[in-house]
């Protein structure tokens, strides 16, 4: 097993794998490997945090991050990142490559100077990698809301501390749906169709946490 930065010779095979994972998993078909092709030229992206886990030779796993921000509540600013697309190939999913991959990049961005990680994802998923409620941390939305997929992660215990935060995410994540349908079209074509986890999907994305003040919080 081997954990390496992403090289141009990778991008095809990296975009192909991303595909496969999120294939019909958040709604039916998937757009991630557009995103991943279109944020290598973004001004938020981090090379050195794109990362492969390769097995044998073959790129079994991808992660990639943007900067992210955290505004307080006096307007100071704190870089933060997001990562995603993270994905493990179906054959190689739950089987601790994928843990693998993140604990490797989480050591990386700490040694690059960041202190916090926030993601919008499944809690299930990433409570174990230490991730917790945007809540615990006093991290919102700008209309004050905190979105139960809203996660956070201290790379540097105490770095949050103090402050209620506003997450500003990167204009990385926003894709055009022409744009993506256009791409895949250079792609394999898989059926698009229904899961489960769409349906969870949609309940976590449209979930928030309650308004309740945060010295209630904090005496819990």
């Amino acid at each position: 097993m081997t954990i390496r930065n992403e090289r141009p010779e990778d991008y095809r095979a990296v975009e192909e794998l991303i595909k496969c994972a999120f294939w019909n998993v958040n709604f039916p078909g998937c757009d991630e490997h557009y995103l991943a092709h279109t944020m290598r030229s973004h001004r938020d992206f981090v090379p050195e945090l794109d990362l492969i886990l390769e097995l044998d030779g073959k790129i079994a796993a991808s992660v990639m991050y943007t900067r992210s921000a955290l505004v307080d509540e006096n307007g100071g600013v704190k870089t933060a990142l997001t990562f995603g697309p993270f994905a493990v190939l179906p054959e190689y999913q739950r089987q601790g490559y994928g843990k693998q991959l993140l604990e490797r990049s989480f050591e990386t961005a700490l040694g690059l100077g960041y202190e916090a990680v926030v993601i919008f994802g499944n809690p299930e998923n990433y409570v174990a990698r230490g991730f917790r409620s945007c809540k615990r941390y006093g991290v919102s939305l700008k209309n004050g809301e905190y979105p139960v997929a809203l996660l956070v992660k201290e790379l540097k215990e105490g770095s949050l501390s103090g402050h209620k935060w506003t997450f500003e995410e990167s204009g990385a994540y926003n894709v055009d749906t022409n744009g993506a349908e256009k791409f895949d079209a250079d792609f394999p074509q898989f059926e698009k169709g229904y899961k489960p986890s769409q349906e969870l999907f949609y309940i976590y994305s449209n979930s928030r946490l309650n308004a309740e003040s945060q010295a209630n919080e904090d005496n819990r």
